[in-house]
């Protein structure tokens, strides 16, 4: 275990919308219970239900939450960055999750990560943090109803149109540093179908690719193809 910082002290308050309503001895339950983790691109943080990791507040890098069919198959659900918090990573202490999820690291990370236990105990303890849990997960509820929506729903050249224009839109960046492969697991579809596609948005002048990255080239066609 890496003792946290005091700059991390800091960071508990501003992260932690509940803090302030806490006792003293909640927050000294939480500083005491409370590890910095570091994370290596591409390492497994959760995986699944006999997984309980603890709660994650991230303070550096990039976590995907995503679900695994028994074929192997991946469907992303959602993605955490910076200052975001995770929860399904202590699955197993919220009752109201009944389903499995695996969680990545996307980009070296630096996190804080609450013990599990201890956050169930707050929650029980405390209806500011049973509020603040129900939010988060609400929150996303919403983005994984989102993500099914495009599967099920949408064609899938207006999916790779949203996927690579709110990646460009997250990056600030026109040049999208994945492997086709990588795609494909983001949007839960084959490899194939996404270079398929890819190169269809290459003769159509939208991208430009080569090994290793997607690079936008007339981000006006590609947003329009998201409408």
């Amino acid at each position: 275990m890496v003792l946290v910082s005091e700059k991390d002290m800091e960071y508990l308050p501003k992260t932690l919308g509940f803090w302030d309503k806490l006792t003293q001895n909640q927050k000294d339950l939480v500083m005491t219970y409370v590890e910095e983790v570091k994370y290596n691109k591409g390492e497994r943080i959760h995986g699944g239900g006999v997984d309980c990791v603890g709660v994650l507040l991230i303070k550096k890098g990039h976590i995907r939450v995503y679900i695994l069919s028994d074929e192997g198959k991946e469907v992303t659900l959602y993605r955490l960055g910076e200052n975001d918090i995770c929860i399904l990573s202590a699955s197993c202490v919220i009752s109201q999750i009944t389903f499995d999820v695996h969680i990545d690291a996307e980009a070296d990370c630096e996190v804080l990560k609450v013990s599990p236990i201890i956050f169930e105990r707050l929650c029980r303890e405390n209806v500011y943090v049973e509020n603040f849990t129900n939010r988060i997960i609400i929150d996303h509820f919403s983005e994984s109803m989102w993500a099914m929506q495009q599967i099920l729903f949408m064609s899938f050249d207006k999916r790779l149109a949203i996927f690579l224009y709110d990646e460009i839109t997250r990056t600030k960046k026109n040049k999208i540093k994945m492997t086709h492969e990588q795609i494909a697991k983001y949007i839960g579809s084959a490899r194939e179908v996404v270079t398929r596609m890819l190169n269809y948005f290459a003769e159509e002048d939208i991208v430009r690719l080569s090994r290793g990255v997607v690079e936008i080239i007339d981000k006006k066609k590609l947003q329009e193809l998201t409408f």
